[in-house]
């Protein structure tokens, strides 16, 4: 069955940087959009970036110059590059894989992983 492991989160200081990793497992990694999403607390889930099977990427404005989303499909691995971060990027970070041939549908998500900058 799919599953997606994300791992990186922790504890930074604004202008600080993390690396968010997404472990994929039980489908054709290669051949799906994947994606990066947060929830900050008292917020709904936003998305923040995304990545297309070939690999064109997308940015949610709050993030645009301070984040990048890469993928490795020999890795069946997912990125994401946070620099600059800042007190409001603090959330739960989730993977998620879009339906295959979808870029707009969720499918599955991750269990998340915590990311907190302190000012």
């Amino acid at each position: 069955q799919v599953q997606l492991v994300e791992s990186g989160g922790g504890w930074v200081q604004a202008g600080g940087s993390l690396r968010l990793s997404c472990v994929a497992s039980g489908f054709s990694f290669s051949l799906n959009t994947m994606g990066w999403y947060r929830q900050a607390p008292g917020k709904e889930r936003e998305q923040v970036a995304k990545i297309t099977r070939d690999n064109s990427a997308y940015y949610a404005d709050s993030v645009k110059d301070r984040f990048t989303i890469s993928r490795d499909n020999e890795k069946n691995t997912m990125y994401l590059q946070m620099n600059s971060l800042k007190p409001e990027d603090t959330a739960i970070f989730y993977c998620a894989k879009f339906r295959l041939g979808s870029e707009t549908e969720v499918g599955h998500w991750g269990q998340g992983t915590q990311v907190t900058v302190s000012s």
